[in-house]
């Protein structure tokens, strides 16, 4: 036969060491003496070493080529292997299917991370921290709606929820709320147009307070203070 398709040949088990490789596993299989067998895979291994670029973390899991080996021959190779023979049950189970977390959210369209901040709030004792983290909240919770729903969500019902999520330790008054205008969204759309001007000069800072669950706001300072 002058050529020969590769559609033709024997699949390569293990891709990554190549075709030739391969077939020097099945000419080891063919070889009568066990001792003669071993020392051929031993030179096998050597060789790999050498010429396959996966073998570079060898150093570090060195039993891994030997259990390649039997993962070419298919678990038919009867050597003194240095290592423990590998199970074909094991390298092949499947592993164990990732159960999804299911937590109890009470509202969804919140999430769950909103339910810890909430307990992050309660912890606070200074009222006035108590009040900026609720405030801070009520803004996460509208603008959280607003990216799932088109309608706008009115304040009374945001104030509502964080006083039953908080079981009534977090309360705020609705018409500060309104009046203020505290709820304001966090992410304002961008305008299509923008003054002419430097375009730093033109934005707004007035969302830019502090977050009231960020620790470690007061760690930036100049220390010429």
């Amino acid at each position: 036969m002058i050529g020969e398709y590769n559609t033709q040949r024997e699949a390569i088990i293990l891709k990554e060491y190549g075709r030739n490789v391969q077939k020097l596993v099945n000419y080891i299989r063919t070889i009568p003496e066990k001792e003669k067998r071993t020392t051929m895979a031993t030179t096998l291994i050597e060789l790999i070493k050498q010429l396959a670029p996966v073998v570079k973390e060898a150093h570090e899991n060195p039993q891994r080529m030997w259990d390649d080996l039997y993962i070419i021959a298919d678990f038919n190779l009867d050597i003194d292997n240095p290592f423990t023979t590998p199970d074909r049950t094991i390298l092949f189970k499947k592993p164990r299917k990732m159960e999804y977390p299911q937590n109890d959210v009470r509202f969804k369209h919140y999430g769950k991370n909103i339910e810890r901040l909430v307990a992050e709030a309660i912890k606070k004792e200074d009222p006035q921290e108590r009040e900026e983290a609720t405030i801070y909240l009520g803004k996460l919770m509208k603008t959280f709606y607003s990216n799932w729903n088109k309608e706008t969500l009115d304040d009374s019902v945001i104030v509502k929820d964080i006083t039953l999520l908080s079981k009534g330790k977090l309360t705020l008054n609705l018409d500060k709320v309104r009046e203020d205008n505290l709820f304001e969204k966090l992410y304002r759309e961008k305008k299509k147009l923008r003054p002419e001007g430097n375009p730093r000069d033109n934005r707004d800072n007035r969302n830019r307070g502090n977050r009231p669950f960020n620790k470690n706001r007061h760690q930036h300072r100049r220390r010429d203070q």
